[in-house]
């Protein structure tokens, strides 16, 4: 019998990277989708539309992290050996926006979903995808499991709040309960308001003569980059070790948003320096500092490792831009 597996947040760019993987793995993918979202699904669109997949090993379900009720009936009603929980809201700048919707999707949804899972029968494995946001402003780099979270907007404060009552789970209740951190993942499917589909969009744009310049805050921000076709590969395998800890998904090396910039107008053949603007409205209030993480448990334990290079990453992002 195949492997069940539910997925929150399913419609997301992690989400649709993951069904393909586990549909690849033969497991039957049961998906949770808000019934006030917009029911555009682009990103599983190929899968959605296929009669051999949808409504035969892939499944969408109606729920809400903020209603109790529809959420646990859908684990009664799936029962799954494995759940990836990825929903919430992901945007650190609108964070600073919407800070309550933002905690109470991020953090008290997980506090639910961990006291339902808590009482099932059977609990499945559960994987949470943090963040490195929890660390915030860390003291040292680069980061590993061990350390402190130092969240310094409201995205990385519901975070740090969600993994460590996964961790108090696991070790109170003996859930098989893992805290991913991920650091800043991409892929052509990243949503249009990230500052890096936001670069690689406008220079597809420029060079297609549909845009003139691109406006952007502070380029000189370093992050840790990858690809997210490897980091959900990082979710999957950390839920089949044989005993539940946390993991640190990174690449391991800093790049800056103006590194982003020029491999993107690189890619295409174009000069930066002639359609890139500074604009103090992108500016973020509390920017993190050497976010850069230490995957070494990753790669010693589960064997992981971010396949994908920087330059492969962006130039991809933006050839998929021209080409769509």
């Amino acid at each position: 019998m195949a492997r069940k597996a539910l997925v929150t947040g399913i419609t997301g760019q992690d989400g649709s990277y993951l069904t393909e993987l586990l549909l690849g793995k033969a497991y039957e993918v049961h998906g949770v989708v808000r019934r006030t979202s917009s029911l555009e699904r682009s990103r599983l669109q190929p899968l959605y539309a296929d009669p051999t997949t949808y409504g035969k090993r892939l499944f969408l379900h109606y729920a809400d992290l903020d209603d109790p009720t529809t959420l646990r009936r859908v684990l009664m009603k799936v029962a799954p050996d494995e759940v990836y929980h990825l929903a919430g809201q992901s945007h650190v700048g609108l964070s600073f926006e919407i800070p309550e919707s933002t905690c109470e999707m991020t953090a008290m949804g997980t506090l639910r979903l961990l006291e339902m899972l808590r009482d099932l029968p059977t609990p499945p494995r559960l994987f949470h995808a943090a963040s490195s946001e929890i660390f915030g402003r860390p003291a040292n780099a680069p980061q590993n499991e061990e350390t402190p979270f130092n969240p310094v907007n409201p995205y990385g404060a519901a975070k740090a709040f969600a993994a460590q009552m996964v961790r108090i789970y696991r070790e109170a209740h003996r859930l098989f309960a893992v805290n991913g951190i991920l650091y800043n993942h991409e892929s052509p499917r990243r949503g249009e308001n990230f500052v890096t589909r936001k670069i690689c969009r406008a220079a597809a744009a420029i060079r297609r003569g549909t845009q003139s310049e691109l406006l952007l805050g502070d380029t000189s921000a370093r992050r840790d980059w990858g690809h997210t076709q490897d980091y959900v590969l990082g979710m999957w395998l950390s839920l089949q070790h044989e005993t539940a800890q946390d993991y640190v998904f990174a690449s391991g090396v800093l790049h800056s948003v103006q590194d982003v910039v020029e491999t993107a107008f690189q890619a295409v053949d174009l000069d930066w320096r002639a359609h890139v603007r500074q604009d103090a409205r992108f500016m973020r209030p509390a920017e993190p500092l050497q976010l850069v993480g230490d995957p070494s448990r990753a790669r010693r334990v589960l064997g992981w490792t971010a396949s994908t290079s920087f330059e492969d990453l962006i130039r991809g992002m933006t050839l998929a831009e021209l080409e769509g």
